[in-house]
């Protein structure tokens, strides 16, 4: 049961990856980045490594999107004020 979950988790980080390089909107290729990350560490925590899976959890899929999604504020922002 485990190997199927990891299995359609897998395919499902796959797709989103396809989605992440095809996405014309940058917002969403960080946040669809983001969800690979979760899914990620989802996959950990099933595999039984709590450990890592909080740190994935917290730091590639809260922190990164977090910290992206704040540098392209701050590059719309610098933009507006260079016209």
């Amino acid at each position: 049961m485990n190997s199927l979950i990891i299995i359609g988790l897998g395919v499902i980080m796959i797709a989103a990856a396809i989605f992440t390089i095809y996405q014309k909107s940058i917002v969403s290729a960080i946040i669809s980045a983001g969800v690979i990350s979760l899914l990620a560490s989802v996959i950990y925590l099933i595999l039984g490594s709590p450990d890592v899976a909080m740190t994935e959890a917290s730091i590639g899929s809260a922190l990164t999107t977090v910290v992206f999604l704040y540098a392209l504020n701050r590059m719309r922002k610098e933009k507006k004020d260079d016209k």
